[in-house]
């Protein structure tokens, strides 16, 4: 019974010094308040990320994308267009929202363009295209034909 009450006694001593070192490391000293109040203070601008420079193979691909309005099912489609300024950057609207689009090397010969933040793929292969949300693993849509692809 005596080494049971020395385990609690000392499993206790134990977890007061972890919480004692716990504040002790929070505790910070008070900052001095702004001089200015925050309303009054200029608001930073936030600079826009650069563009990430894109490999050669990237680059390759990028030569390839077609571009302008695609045709797809039911009577969809979607608008594909270059980024001025921004070499190998495309944006593709769909449905309302815009995708801000590069491409990714592959080894099958397709175009895939990917906006990895919102999970959307455009895959463009010879005879049609498909964008796809990569998040859920379906397709938006389907049967997407550029003129060139028709033929």
């Amino acid at each position: 019974m005596k080494a049971h009450t020395t385990l609690r006694t000392l499993l206790a001593a134990l977890a007061l010094g972890g919480m004692l070192s716990a504040q002790a490391a929070t505790d910070t000293p008070a900052k001095p308040a702004a001089a200015k109040p925050a309303a009054a203070q200029p608001m930073a601008k936030k600079a826009a990320p650069a563009a990430a420079a894109l490999s050669a193979g990237q680059i390759s691909a990028a030569e390839r994308v077609l571009t302008g309005k695609v045709q797809c099912e039911l009577n969809q489609a979607v608008d594909i267009a270059a980024v001025s300024g921004k070499a190998g950057y495309f944006n593709i609207a769909f449905n309302g929202k815009t995708y801000s689009m590069v491409p990714e090397a592959t080894t099958t010969g397709a175009v895939r363009l990917e906006d990895k933040k919102n999970g959307v793929m455009w895959l463009q292969i010879a005879n049609k295209s498909m964008l796809m949300n990569t998040k859920a693993g379906q397709r938006m849509v389907d049967n997407c034909q550029h003129p060139s692809q028709k033929a």
